[in-house]
């Protein structure tokens, strides 16, 4: 029987990243042959991971990695929010984004098969976090932007890294590609523009508008306030030309009704057509990033905003860990009653 010394135990735990007492127990079993026990360690790694395959992590961090003129934001999860403070784990999430941000994975797959600093693959990174940190540790996916040498990135995370962007803006320079990058974070645009909108999207989303106002007028009638008016349109592009040229003469209908000179009408218009085009577009306000009133000047859109310093927002990437995720409730109430009803039964 080899000796297990504590030499052999430490270059055991670098090899394989396992705790003190699996790496002895690993060497003991293989009578002090490193490789097998590294090997050994591999496998109860991958058996202890498949065991927690079926929990659902939904805690984590993002990672957010430039390298230049390309940029990766990833998510990677964890099952609980103590764990995604852990040290071993942000060393994952950043390695994670820095080896896809080079490596240029076309999808998950391809990312899982990419060479860690370590020398072990992405995939078995994930295997062996799982095993030494105790808890289901998984890569969920990532996103990949591009720039040319004249644009901007502007990378930023959020809440302690729950919230990672990437933004790429063409004109200003890095420091305004971040604060559209901090909007983003804080305003959860899903989309650039209001044609990269699903026409059916658009719909959906206004009659849930409408669905509002309508409670909304149903509070208001019992205080004997006026009811707000129903959204005819959600989206710019359902504003065609036809739909414009008649809010327009409608104003123009209005202002004669009120006895409004029509030397003073070019003054009131834009001003009211400005306000028919915010009413109009609630959905594209919710969604696109063009849209949306900037944090950084509430007196403009982001498009506007852009334009009036000369650049253009050209794509971005938001990442907030575990959106789209279904968290298993706990119901705690239920597990004591079941706890309780065993222990009356024994």
């Amino acid at each position: 029987m080899a000796e297990i010394t504590a030499k052999l135990v430490k270059e055991l735990r670098e090899k394989s990243g396992a705790g003190v007492m699996d790496a002895k127990k690993a060497l003991v079993e293989t009578d002090g042959d490193m490789d097998k026990a590294v090997e050994l360690l591999r496998e109860k790694g991958m058996a202890k991971a498949a065991k927690k395959a079926d929990r659902v992590a939904a805690e984590g961090l993002t990672g957010v990695y430039v390298s230049g003129n390309h940029a990766a934001v990833v998510e990677v999860n964890a099952e609980t929010d103590f764990v995604a403070k852990n040290a071993q784990f942000v060393e994952l999430v950043n390695e994670t984004a820095k080896v896809i941000a080079e490596g240029k994975p076309a999808n998950n797959e391809e990312a899982l098969a990419l060479v860690m600093p370590s020398g072990e693959t992405l995939a078995s990174a994930y295997v062996n976090a799982t095993a030494t940190i105790g808890e289901k540790i998984s890569f969920r996916r990532f996103a990949l932007l591009e720039k040319t040498d004249e644009q901007h990135f502007g990378a930023y995370q959020h809440n302690g890294g729950r919230i990672g962007v990437i933004s790429v803006v063409e004109g200003g320079d890095d420091a305004l590609a971040k604060q559209i990058s901090m909007h983003i974070a804080a305003m959860k645009p899903t989309v650039l523009s209001y044609t990269e909108l699903d026409p059916q999207f658009v719909k959906d989303e206004l009659a849930k508008l409408n669905h509002d106002i309508e409670l909304d007028n149903e509070s208001r009638a019992m205080v004997d306030k006026a009811p707000l008016p129903f959204l005819q349109y959600g989206s710019k592009a359902q504003l065609s030309e036809d739909v414009i040229a008649k809010a327009e003469e409608d104003i123009k209908a209005e202002l004669a009704a009120e006895g409004k000179p029509e030397k003073i009408w070019d003054k009131i218009i834009p001003g009211k057509m400005d306000r028919f085009m915010l009413d109009n577009t609630k959905v594209d306000q919710a969604y696109t990033l063009l849209a949306q009133v900037y944090i950084m000047d509430d007196s403009k859109t982001v498009e506007a905003y852009l334009n009036s310093v000369n650049a253009k927002a050209i794509d971005f990437a938001r990442f907030e860990v575990g959106e789209g995720i279904e968290k298993k409730a706990n119901d705690f109430e239920s597990e004591v009653a079941a706890t309780m009803a065993a222990a009356l039964n024994n």
